[in-house]
């Protein structure tokens, strides 16, 4: 028996390509869902999603103009990423509306051209490739990109952390410290695009911001600490991106879906057993209101 389960466990990594792969898959899984975590603490979940759909256009000129070549789709992705944060923060600051709901506008238009783009080439499967990814298609020049890029978020957190916690709780405190808010907003958000870029290639840009969301919402429900958080988001993208590659290798079915999927009954679980916030500790109502006046009614 318990050979039978070793077997299951390591018997698909005994091929290079799973063992890039799974290398993928770890470096995601140690970075974005420390971005993720951050995004839900500003309230800006959607934001990560609305980004993974803005680089298709970037990717797909970049795959019109030379085909897949990886490194050009990860510029023309990271490109047309910054450049829609920067409208939606232009049209924010110019028009009032909330940026939320900029980038939800934009990224429509984005994905709308994006997909016109790569149905320009005639296609189909090239198209599915740049939608949903192919993870145990990673090369050695890809797993290289996507090492880079996980090492380039992992610095940049580790020098402004402190500033980008700041600028997510109390950014005018931010600001009478000499650090202007803008500048980290803008920092985060590129950090943002570099992750989901980097995960394109593996879960596509439809399922990029998968790793990056489902983990950290499920982490706020079983710590209310800002490190416990980000550790448990890190354990669950890693346990789903591990447990998605075996259950795909056995069972024959798509990759990255299957991290998606994992990850997802990683965030229910959670919904219903967390300690904070879940269902198993009751619903907590607020509490009401009432007024002196008719407190002596009520008892």
């Amino acid at each position: 028996m318990l050979d039978t389960f070793l077997w299951w466990l390591t018997s698909p990594f005994d091929y290079v390509f799973m063992r890039r792969a799974l290398a993928a898959c770890l470096a995601l899984s140690l970075t974005a869902p420390i971005l993720g975590v951050l995004l839900t603490l500003r309230g800006m979940s959607l934001m990560g999603e609305a980004l993974s759909h803005a680089i298709m256009p970037g990717v797909a000129i970049a795959f019109l103009l030379a085909g897949f070549s990886l490194p050009l789709m990860m510029f023309g992705g990271v490109l047309a990423g910054l450049v829609t944060v920067a409208l939606a923060g232009g049209v924010t600051q110019f028009s009032g509306l909330k940026e939320d709901a900029a980038m939800a506008s934009l990224f429509l238009i984005a994905m709308a051209g994006g997909v016109t783009i790569v149905s320009l080439s005639g296609n189909a499967l090239d198209l599915g490739h740049v939608l949903f990814g192919s993870i145990l298609a990673v090369d050695g020049r890809t797993l290289g990109l996507v090492a880079l890029g996980s090492s380039t978020i992992l610095v940049g957190l580790a020098i402004a952390f402190r500033a980008l916690v700041v600028e997510c709780l109390d950014p005018l405190f931010l600001t009478l410290q000499g650090r202007h808010a803008g500048w980290t907003h803008a920092l985060f958000m590129v950090l943002v695009v570099i992750s989901l870029v980097i995960g394109f290639q593996t879960l596509g840009t439809l399922m990029a911001a998968g790793l990056m969301l489902l983990p950290a919402a499920a982490a706020r429900y079983w710590s209310q600490r800002l490190e416990g958080m980000i550790a448990i988001a890190i354990g669950i993208a890693l346990a789903s991106s591990v447990a998605g590659l075996l259950v795909s290798y056995h069972a024959g079915l798509p990759s990255g879906p299957s991290i998606i999927l994992l990850a997802g009954l990683g965030y229910c679980a959670s919904v219903v057993l967390g300690p904070y916030r879940g269902l198993k500790t009751g619903p907590r109502w607020p509490k009401r209101v009432v007024s002196s006046r008719y407190a002596g009614q009520l008892r």
